[in-house]
């Protein structure tokens, strides 16, 4: 197992950096729509909680969530996604416009909704969530546009994030085209699969699935502490390095090298896991942009999930809140060494 620090100067170089990079994302965009209220009875209806709202926001999710992830760190991000031409499209819109976020990259399919996530909150605690979308992949017209908004995107872009949700954007011709374009510019790629297409990202720089999709992929549970589980899905899969995130227990990194490195998590508080993968793609990917090693990249992305989920929702995390938090833990690495107690 390789440990990987950054130190302070080191972290804040990259930081500098990476608000410099030109990051485009494509995948599937979404409108998360909260509903925040309280309980005070049951429905005569049904045993079913009564929540009064008092309140409804609107927040970016999915592939729209890892750009306010990328501009979060004042990087220059282009969406390359599909929205609807419904009310929910043109929120998706509002919300980027007020992120200063292009929309000029959005493809506009009239025959698919926008896909929303509306969740209902109350006493701080998710109540329950409604998903309305289409999965089926895009019309042939769509996936054209969608190539085409690419190669402008790509032109002078220093990486490519791919944030598959199963909604239907990246199918193969789409992400095909992607790893292609992106290869032609020599730019690190990072993606977060899921199911459908897992095996169709050879050569990407970055693989990034959770435990649960990495062992469906694989067709068996995955004996971490085996030496070969890790490698062997890496050369199945034909990418350079696999990150698996493993929620509370952190991640797990195997580079090309075939090395591999326990980063533990570094939450200390898990108040909504929301968004997190959304965090790690965007912090990982404008990393690499920036020049970053990719033990680097993972070692940034591991502070900033930890601290997104400490927030309410789907949120995004700052240069200065990581800075933060990587000076505060090692301050304390170094004081429990120096007591004797590590």
């Amino acid at each position: 197992m390789t440990e990987t620090r950054l130190t302070r100067d080191r972290l804040e170089a990259l930081l500098r950096k990476m608000a410099t990079t030109k990051v485009v994302v494509v995948g599937d965009a979404m409108l998360d729509v909260y509903l925040v209220g309280e309980v005070d009875r049951v429905s005569p209806e049904a045993p079913v909680p009564v929540v009064t709202v008092h309140a409804s926001r609107h927040g970016l999710g999915g592939a729209a969530n890892v750009a306010a992830n990328v501009a979060a760190l004042g990087a220059e991000c282009r969406l390359v996604a599909v929205v609807g031409q419904d009310a929910r499209g043109t929120s998706v819109r509002g919300e980027l416009d007020d992120l200063n976020l292009s929309t000029s990259y959005l493809v506009t399919d009239p025959g698919r909704p926008t896909t929303s996530k509306t969740r209902v909150v109350a006493r701080g605690q998710q109540m329950l969530r409604i998903d309305e979308e289409i999965e089926d992949p895009v019309p042939a017209r769509v996936m054209e546009q969608i190539g085409a908004a690419l190669e402008r995107a790509l032109r002078d872009a220093d990486a490519l994030l791919m944030e598959d949700y199963n909604k239907g954007t990246l199918v193969p011709q789409v992400i095909e085209r992607a790893l292609t374009l992106a290869k032609k510019n020599s730019l690190p790629v990072v993606v977060d699969p899921k199911f459908k297409n897992f095996f169709a990202y050879r050569g990407a720089t970055v693989f990034k699935p959770n435990r649960r999709e990495l062992e469906l992929a694989m067709g068996a549970a995955l004996d971490l502490a085996h030496p070969d589980a890790l490698p062997d899905a890496l050369g199945k899969l034909a990418v350079d390095n696999l990150l698996l995130t493993l929620g509370g227990e952190g991640m797990m990194l195997v580079t090309k090298d075939q090395e591999i490195t326990r980063i533990p998590t570094m939450a200390r508080e898990v108040f909504d896991v929301s968004g997190a993968g959304d965090t790690v793609t965007a912090w990982v990917g404008t990393a690499l942009a920036a020049g970053a090693s990719v033990r680097e990249a993972a070692h940034l992305a591991n502070f900033a999930a930890g601290i997104e989920v400490g927030k309410a929702g789907v949120a995004t995390v700052s240069g200065p809140e990581v800075l933060a938090v990587h000076e505060a833990y090692y301050d304390q690495l170094g004081k429990l060494r120096r007591e004797g107690l590590l």
